[in-house]
């Protein structure tokens, strides 16, 4: 598997990780408990990485130098591809080898992916994760992604021999806009983990999270304008002004980094924007958080809100369904397809904190629907699970090694499990 610029083992919540870590890794997870040899390789980004790290039965990180040992633009990267691909080559040869799938994720990867054809000769899959042209869409200050980028997605539609989207919505897409083969495009959403991700003890939670008694709202993600954070403010702000009998909300805001306790440049930009809300003492930032931790902080919450102008899948609001909370999200790309209105959580129109905030204060201020909401959330996440999505992948693979290569998985099967 490729995953050039950015490493499926990083923090989750720092810059350019997020919902595409988890997935790569635990992929790789579910991939090695099946037998299967899974290698990943990613771009130094620090200098003290070593090359080669086992980080489940079966399953590595391979680190591969290509430009210099620290962070780089998607721009930079792109520009050291050549450099990647010829040390990954270097490097099965040193290992003795050979690939019979090659799984890229995301545009840059993808494109390492073309060039390794030449060395490697293994049948391609593609996950694009997000697409240029969805973000460039709902991008407010002029163009998120660039031209280059754009271009070399349209490319690996027709270079790559299977490309998987995460729902119906970017599959359409691709088609139909962007001239991808229909019979080689198949739908496989992301999984989560059932076993780690499962209602807990709200009580219990707080307590080992130092939190208060409070209605708690949740945000997981990235500082991302994608992610909707200036609408989340907002919307918190107007949840805030309400009048609360009782105990008011609070809102952990779970992104960004703390370095010795002090906020990176994006998260401070955020904690200033609170302070000219007002909502400064009512929001509690706790920096990114492993994996192993948000489980804990969905059962202590009230509810999860996933504002996100654009997101292929929604990972954070399937875990928090799998942990039985409810979710308030935009009816924004993947969201749509991940959170059923009504029965798993409420959907709002993108961009209105208003509206934001109405939702988020009914299932506050109404037990009968946050229970309601609460048991259709587990139940909706199970379709999601790696028993559902692992096996379809394998199938794929499997069927790929075998030389097929159209038609290979229908369209809606993972996703229409239950």
């Amino acid at each position: 598997m490729l995953s050039v610029h950015t490493s499926p083992v990083a923090t989750l919540g720092s810059k350019d990780a997020g919902g595409m870590n988890v997935h790569v890794r635990e992929l790789a997870y579910e991939l090695g408990r099946e037998g299967v040899e899974v290698d990943l390789f990613t771009r130094r980004s620090d200098p003290v990485t070593p090359e080669v790290v086992q980080i489940a039965d079966r399953v590595r990180v391979v680190t591969i130098d290509a430009g210099p040992p620290e962070p780089m633009t998607k721009d930079d990267v792109f520009c050291v591809l050549p450099e990647f691909t010829t040390q990954c080559a270097l490097y099965s040869l040193r290992a003795g080898t050979r690939y019979d799938i090659v799984h890229s994720h995301y545009w840059l990867s993808g494109w390492a992916s073309h060039l390794l054809q030449r060395y490697w000769n293994a049948p391609t899959v593609h996950t694009f994760h997000t697409l240029a042209r969805l973000k460039n869409a709902v991008y407010q200050n002029g163009v998120a992604e660039s031209d280059v980028r754009s271009q070399v997605e349209r490319r690996l539609l027709d270079v790559i021999d299977y490309v998987i989207a995460p729902n119906p919505d970017e599959r359409a897409e691709m088609v139909w806009r962007m001239g991808g083969v229909n019979s080689r495009i198949c739908i496989i959403p992301p999984g989560v983990d059932l076993t780690r991700f499962h209602p807990g003890d709200a009580h219990h939670a707080r307590a080992r999270l130092d939190l208060p008694a409070n209605p708690l709202v949740l945000f997981v993600g990235r500082i991302d304008p994608m992610k909707g954070i200036d609408t989340l403010l907002d919307a918190f702000a107007s949840l805030r002004a309400e009048p609360w009998p009782d105990l008011p909300p609070k809102l952990i805001f779970i992104g960004g980094t703390l370095i010795d306790g002090r906020p990176d440049p994006d998260l401070s930009a955020v904690i200033h924007r609170a302070e000219v809300l007002g909502i400064r003492d009512d929001v509690l930032f706790r920096g990114s958080a492993p994996q192993e931790i948000l489980p804990d902080y969905y059962a202590a919450a009230t509810v999860a809100a996933v504002p996100s102008r654009y997101e292929s899948f929604g990972l954070v609001a399937v875990e928090a369904m799998a942990c039985g909370l409810p979710v308030v999200a935009s009816r924004a790309g993947g969201l749509k397809f991940t959170v059923e209105d009504g029965r798993s959580g409420i959907l709002v129109p993108s961009e209105q904190p208003r509206m934001f905030a109405s939702a988020m204060s009914r299932v506050i201020r109404d037990p009968g629907l946050r229970s309601s909401l609460q048991v259709g959330a587990r139940q909706a996440a199970i379709r999601f699970s790696w028993h559902a999505v692992g096996p379809a992948m394998l199938n794929l693979y499997e069927r790929l090694s075998e030389g097929e290569r159209e038609n290979l998985c229908c369209p809606g099967e993972v996703s229409d499990a239950s």
